[in-house]
């Protein structure tokens, strides 16, 4: 597939953020931690115990200061250049304008020739291509511009077709024949150069096809399929997924080499409606994109800005056909959600007549197949319905079991070598992202082999999500310049010869396999790891050989697909273990990341401009929390299994800072001392004792915290976002480590204990209505509008997650109260006692990050703290009082 020529420039190339500035800044701020720690431990006896649980927290921070300082230390990403994929793997055409020009190429009989021809005008416009076939090419009027290039016939396997090194042989020898043939006739007229031609020679012109717009080319570029996993139909609309979908079948990359396979859960009728639906509409939208080159291939975004009368009539009567065919389809999809009995007339929905969500048989539907298709603009890559078989007597392992479903019937029916998978709600942002990952896979210096997986950062349209884009922006780049970053569930590129299970140890240098892999291909041993299925069993052979199925009809496949749907499948197999998603995590991207760096592995970063990929943060209140809190549930899983960075801390095949950024997960048990240390300060105004060094020590303190502000408050306007912004980000990621990830140590406790098992909560996902985007301008956040400042719209309910926020802002407002009273008879009997001006500015400091809550005790409706949460909250904040004062 590879041309081996060292004259092409590289596909992609490793890009160094380090800064020799920021790393003196962390360890500055790591200094300090460290002399603040030194400073307790002298000054322990002279305090009481607040001072050692203060010291624990302060350590449990520092500890994270180091992870974080040793992550960071050298940020890299990788940039890719798709442009020039087309030089690589694009095969070129040969124009020749000559006149009376001759240029005969034997071939095999088995290949057939298609020479294209079109009358010249006028500069610009041409007449359609004609089709002309035989084995030679031939040029008989000089009026006549002729582009020609070999295409498949039918009879030919993929092997026998010619390479694109053979195509620039090609290329080449009809280059030399013309000049001959030109010192035999003498000169003709100069040919006419089409924009962007990368030769010129006398009488021929070379160029690529696939690159200045031609209808064919000949593509060597590795087929990629495409993964939706979806789960629940009610909080993860249809219409969103429906534009997930349309996004990634309009992506700037051969038709033909895509596929798009839909996992739904759910088994919910609504959603392979909407699928349906959605085919139809592709066959308009995907050449729409691709005639006008749309950057927002996601309807739903695309169509929120009006047409702009600047733009010419035939792009308008498009636009305007377009746009009426999705607002149809958006309306059919909402009323079937709104009315079930819509459904009742179509006779393919009689599969789902008896399934219920957690029980019901495999389905597997070809809702759309591209048969015969040579990767033409106006095709739609192929969209497959599955969902899995479930009975409640069985564990299904809820994401990863699913995509290991995915992997499975994805290998049965196209088998694609790379694999992508994106949330339901995530939508193809970059039309060429598919084309930035190849970069990185087919680039040669790299050893593509040797790349696991190329991740993109998670990245979203609404509010509510700068904290984790400035994290990404410098931690992602971090992890990327170690061994590569972390798997984060969503805009990941996968090979599927590593999710089988294979370990650079078992290649060469080319990428094949080794001699030593051979037991890989022993069937019967194929069988045992991934199951009984005889056609899987191929598929995998073919996969780990480096070689691509057939060009089949996916519906020969449906009834194996169903077969390697069964709940019983996996029974006694690897799947889940060592092959796959890796189970025993609700966090399955971190289990399965963290396995693959295991084996010797390395993976990829690219952070382009604009965002890859897009999607949408859940609500901000019950519904936020509980998702950070499934999250952390499942990165401290990690930690107490077989892929732990505790165990083989020195293992030789992953790196050591690689193992330090995955013990960042430990992130979430800092909730423990976060929680703590937004007591100490109340506690200690009520007891009148010092918390903060006194006199000048206390500038060891005052540093540390104007330090870290200054320093992410940086970050934050150096990505482009707003003071306001890090103001509510910085609350905001202080309410979940408290009312979030604190729970998320329940739920590990609850499971290490065998009292319950972890759960898995699906995230409820909107549709925005505001934050309109065009389709040809960048994508702007909106930092400072309406929708950015979350503490207005904070929503409460009666569950007790929002009990541990209520309860702090009770305490520090109750010792800030106390302690203005203690103060005004201090005044009047004594001096006054230990605590001062330090221990109520951190007060003041807690209320102002748990702002939403004080609001909350004065609004009403589901922006209010409902009375029972108040009620719980205030009782333990009277215990607390009445222990500090008393003890």
């Amino acid at each position: 597939m590879t041309v081996s020529s060292s004259s092409f420039p590289p596909l992609c190339e490793k890009i160094s953020h380090t800064s020799f500035f920021l790393r003196v800044v962390d360890l500055t701020i790591l200094g300090l931690l460290f002399s603040l720690l030194l400073y307790r431990i002298l000054h322990m006896r002279e305090n009481d115990n607040v001072w050692l649980v203060a010291f624990l927290c302060e350590s449990g921070f520092t500890f994270i200061w180091l992870i974080i300082t040793c992550i960071k230390w050298s940020p890299a990403e990788d940039k890719p250049y798709p442009n020039r994929l087309d030089e690589r793997y694009c095969g070129c055409a040969v124009a020749i304008t000559a006149p009376r020009c001759l240029v005969k190429l034997h071939k095999e009989e088995s290949f057939e020739w298609k020479i294209l021809m079109r009358a010249r005008k006028s500069k610009d416009k041409f007449t359609p291509w004609k089709k002309l076939d035989g084995n030679e090419f031939g040029i008989q009027n000089s009026m006549n511009l002729h582009v020609w290039f070999p295409i498949s016939s039918g009879k030919e396997t993929s092997a026998d077709l010619p390479t694109i090194q053979e195509s620039h042989e090609l290329a080449a020898t009809a280059l030399r024949s013309a000049k001959r043939r030109r010192r035999r006739t003498g000169p003709g007229p100069s040919p006419r150069l089409l924009p962007g031609l990368c030769s010129r020679k006398r009488n021929m012109a070379i160029v690529s096809p696939a690159r200045h717009g031609f209808p064919f080319a000949i593509c060597d570029l590795p087929s990629v399929d495409m993964f939706v996993p979806t789960a629940n139909p009610v909080r993860e609309p249809p219409i969103i997924v429906a534009n997930t979908v349309l996004s990634l079948l309009a992506l700037n990359y051969p038709a033909n080499k895509l596929a798009c396979y839909v996992s739904d859960d759910g088994c919910s009728p609504l959603t392979y409606f909407s699928l349906k639906e959605t085919s139809k509409f592709a066959k308009i939208w995907v050449p729409f994109c691709k005639k006008y080159n749309v950057r927002v291939r996601a309807p739903f975004r695309y169509f929120l800005n009006p047409l702009v009368a600047a733009y010419d009539s035939e792009f308008r009567k498009d636009w305007k056909m377009t746009k009426r065919e999705y607002e149809k389809l958006r309306r059919k999809v909402e009323d079937s959600t709104g009315d079930s009995f819509l459904l009742d007339g179509d006779d393919e929905l009689e599969t789902f007549s008896n399934a219920k969500p957690n029980n019901h048989s495999t389905i597997v539907k070809v809702v759309w197949e591209n048969k015969g298709g040579v990767g033409d603009e106006k095709e739609v890559p192929h969209l497959v319905y599955i969902s899995r078989e479930k009975r409640p007597d069985y564990v299904h392992h809820y994401k990863s079991g699913a995509m290991n479903f995915l992997l499975r019937v994805s290998g049965l029916m196209t088998n694609a070598p790379y694999m992508l998978n994106v949330d339901c709600d995530m939508y193809a942002n970059e039309a060429d992202v598919v084309r930035q990952a190849m970069c990185v896979f087919l680039q040669k210096s790299k050893s593509p082999d040797r790349c696991a997986f190329v991740q993109f950062p998670q990245e979203f349209y609404d509010s509510n999500s700068d904290e984790l884009a400035v994290v990404q922006s410098y931690l992602g780049r971090g992890v990327a310049g170690i061994q590569g970053p972390l798997y984060c569930g969503s805009g990941c590129f996968h090979t599927r010869r590593v999710m089988y299970g294979l370990s650079p140890d078992n290649l060469e240098n080319n990428g094949d396999l080794s001699s030593s892999a051979t037991k890989f291909l022993d069937e019967d041993s194929l069988a045992r790891k991934f199951g009984s299925s005889k056609e899987l069993v191929i598929s995998i052979v073919e996969a780990l050989q480096g070689k691509s199925n057939p060009k089949t009809s996916l519906t020969d496949f449906i009834e194996a697909a169903q077969m390697v749907g069964h709940c019983h499948y996996e029974h006694q197999t690897n799947w889940g273990k060592t092959l796959g998603c890796l189970y025993d995590s609700v966090a399955e991207d971190m289990n399965t990341s963290i396995g693959i760096h295991l084996r010797g592995w390395s993976s990829s970063y690219i952070c382009p401009d604009p965002p890859a990929f897009l999607g949408s943060t859940p609500s901000v209140g019950f519904e936020a929390i509980v998702q950070q809190r499934r999250w952390g549930t499942g990165a401290i899983e990690v930690l107490f299994n077989k892929q732990s960075p505790l165990r083989g801390m020195f293992s030789s095949k992953i790196r050591f800072r690689q193992r330090l950024a995955y013990l960042w997960v430990l992130m979430c048990l800092r909730s423990i001392p976060e929680l703590f240390y937004c007591l100490l300060p109340a506690y200690c105004l009520l007891r009148n004792t010092a918390l903060y060094p006194k006199g000048p020590c206390l500038a060891i303190t005052v540093t540390i915290v104007v330090m870290h502000c200054l320093y992410t408050l940086w970050q934050f306007i150096n990505n482009g976002f707003s003071v306001r912004s890090w103001y509510v980000s910085q609350s905001l990621w202080r309410i979940l480590a408290t009312c979030g990830w604190l729970f998320s140590i329940h739920d590990i406790l609850l499971k290490l204990l065998g009292i319950s098992n972890v759960g898995f909560v699906v995230a409820k996902k909107t549709t925005p209505k505001t934050m309109p985007i065009s389709g040809y301008e960048p994508i702007q956040r909106q930092d400072d509008g309406p929708n950015s400042c979350y503490i207005h719209k904070f929503e409460f309910d009666n569950s007790c997650h929002f009990v541990p926020g209520t309860f702090i802002m009770l305490v520090n407002m109750a010792a800030l109260a106390s302690n203005f009273v203690g103060l005004q008879r201090s005044c009047c009997h004594h001096e006054g006692g230990r605590s001062g001006l330090a221990e109520n500015c951190a007060c003041i400091l807690v209320i102002l990050l748990f702002l939403p809550f004080l609001k909350g005790l004065f609004a009403k409706g589901k922006y209010g703290i409902p009375l029972s949460t108040l009620s719980k909250a205030a009782v333990l904040a009277m215990i607390f009082v009445v222990f500090a004062v008393g003890y």
